[in-house]
């Protein structure tokens, strides 16, 4: 059987052009492309509640704004230098969600004593959720 030169041509060409198409391993993530993903996913944990006052972002707030202490486990790897003022997870959005109710509420605070995946809510924001006098819940969290 006899195939033409210039039809043999575009035939290896066209296989040559498919295989270096082929998909490659991409490479490994970085750490901070890694916690950058873990940041960024949904948790679940304990939320409680505190009451506010200057924060770990170095501002002043009150009972009476929805705002949250984030988990140590979170905040301090992205704190720069030691110093949370410069945190840039400061005044990021969360919305938290227990029991088919949710509330969104702004990063102010760290939370040392937190686990975790867990919240700890401005007096208003956690009654969003529950009554104070429940103490501790368990719900998920997410950025927004």
């Amino acid at each position: 059987m006899f195939i033409p030169t210039s039809t043999l041509t575009t035939l290896v060409v066209a296989f040559l052009s498919l295989a270096s198409a082929a998909p490659t391993t991409p490479a490994p993530a970085s750490p901070l492309e890694v916690e950058a993903r873990e940041i960024a996913a949904r948790a679940r944990g304990q939320f409680t509640w505190y009451n506010t006052g200057l924060g770990a972002c170095g501002k002043w707030n009150n009972d009476g704004e929805l705002v949250v202490a984030l988990n140590r486990h979170v905040f301090d790897p992205q704190t720069p230098n030691g110093n949370p003022n410069n945190n840039p997870l400061c005044g990021r959005m969360i919305r938290a969600s227990y029991n088919g109710k949710t509330v969104d509420v702004r990063v102010v605070d760290r939370c040392p004593g937190c686990a975790a995946g867990d919240l700890d809510l401005s007096p208003t924001a956690f009654q969003r959720l529950a009554s104070l006098g429940t103490g501790r819940i368990t719900g998920d969290w997410w950025w927004i």
